[in-house]
């Protein structure tokens, strides 16, 4: 493969990753990381595997960051776990009903029917702000994270 079809099919790899982060349809960090590793892979050389590592740990501190964080702020909002995972699975089942949306709708519906369950209609929609609050921060995490490890790879593929 020459080099400028690799770096396009990189470059191309990685924005798909950066929409799957911000639509959560693909694993986001996990095809910009594979592309990066494709294309330090196919360089070969020392350089290229430096702009992997670096890249690796934006994501992998992005990761931790990511669920840290908004976890951190939701249980000092008083919003358990539970309400996240049923929040979570209707997230899921609403994925395959409505395609792409369904996971949004879904996952507002879920934490909604469970804090209402939990603290009563009054409380339920303050609860489920708090928790859409902490997704949105967990999605704008990863997506810097990404960012800066497609910047990482950008710099690497053009300047070196």
């Amino acid at each position: 493969m020459n080099d400028t079809l690799l770096t396009s099919v990189v470059a191309l790899a990685i924005a798909v990753g950066l929409a799957g982060i911000v639509v959560p349809v693909l694993p986001g960090s996990v095809l910009v990381l594979g592309a990066i590793l494709v294309w330090a892979v196919a360089v070969g050389t020392t350089s290229a595997w430096a702009v992997f590592s670096l890249a690796a740990v934006f994501l992998v501190v992005g990761t931790v960051v990511k669920y840290a964080v908004p976890g951190r702020r939701l249980k000092a909002d008083g919003v358990p776990n539970s309400t996240l995972l049923l929040g979570g699975v209707v997230g899921i089942v609403g994925f395959f009903v409505i395609p792409v949306i369904g996971l949004f709708v879904g996952f507002v519906l879920g934490i909604y029917v469970a804090e209402r369950g939990r603290v009563g209609g009054a409380r339920a929609w303050p609860s489920t702000k708090h928790a859409l609050k902490a997704v949105g921060l967990s999605i704008l995490i990863e997506l810097v994270a990404g960012m800066l490890a497609a910047l990482t790879w950008a710099v690497g593929a053009f300047v070196a």
